[in-house]
């Protein structure tokens, strides 16, 4: 099974590019983020030729968020519960797997948090507060859990081009990377780190600068997955190609793959 993560930066004008990747790579089911449309915009005709059943949940201009499988999903989750808000930004489903056990797969699109010390900044840490203790709940009913999305965190030095000139900006702060390991202290493993990789592999690059070109990104969209699965997890990569598209997303894909 693959299970891939997308920050597509507006399905409308990304979704000729999501079409020829899912072609070119046919993962089992994707988490997309800022979808930017509102649901009666979702193009899941599109993606229904294609071979993907979708759910999806959005809202105009901003945020967004959609899971699509190849086989339909149950018990569908649309942000977290018991925590109040207005911005989409959660999709949950459980897909079946070939051996009958059930696979939770959860997209989440994580605040930014604007800049530390901000209302944002503010908002950001207690959605984090909220996603954990959900989590927890989650993973007691679905010991096969992924947690897929642009967590809007770089959790190490080593996932920041410059580590110096970002130390205490917004998606490198100690409190940000505190919740990021508060989601490893449940089980819950990065995939992307099970195995050896090379240096200076990102996930986003800021339009502005050069900076795909310079290759000065941030290591921000992850997969995390559950302590049941750890095992069966047989590799994780970032794919870069859709970056050098015209008009690309910020975001690059990243994919897993399961023995599963």
């Amino acid at each position: 099974m693959k299970l891939a993560t997308w920050n597509v930066n507006s399905l409308s004008v990304r979704l000729p590019q999501l079409l020829e990747w899912l072609q070119a790579h046919p993962v089992d089911a994707i988490v997309l983020q800022e979808t930017k449309l509102t649901d009666d915009k979702f193009p899941h005709e599109a993606l229904s030729a294609a071979g993907y059943h979708a759910q999806w949940f959005g809202q105009r201009t901003y945020n967004g968020v959609a899971l699509l499988s190849r086989q339909p999903v149950a018990d569908v989750q649309r942000n977290i519960p018991g925590f109040e808000d207005p911005q989409a930004r959660v999709i949950a489903g459980s897909l079946p797997c070939a051996d009958g056990q059930p696979l939770r797969f959860i997209g989440g699109y994580f605040p930014n948090g604007q800049a530390p010390g901000s209302e944002k900044f503010a908002y950001k840490m207690a959605w984090l507060e909220a996603l954990r203790e959900w989590l927890k709940a989650q993973l007691v009913e679905y010991p096969r859990l992924v947690l897929g999305g642009d967590f809007n965190i770089a959790p190490e030095d080593r996932d920041v081009h410059d580590p110096v000139a970002w130390a205490g900006q917004i998606h490198c702060t100690p409190e940000e990377r505190a919740h990021f390991q508060a989601l490893a202290g449940l089980g819950l493993a990065d995939a992307f780190r099970l195995f050896d990789q090379p240096p200076r592999l990102w996930s986003w690059w800021d339009y502005r600068n050069l900076a795909f070109r310079k290759n000065q990104g941030l290591r921000i969209d992850h997969i995390l997955v559950s302590e049941a699965l750890r095992p069966l997890v047989r590799g994780c990569l970032i794919d870069k190609a859709p970056r050098k598209n015209e008009r690309p997303s910020d975001h690059a894909p990243v994919v897993v793959e399961l023995d599963c």
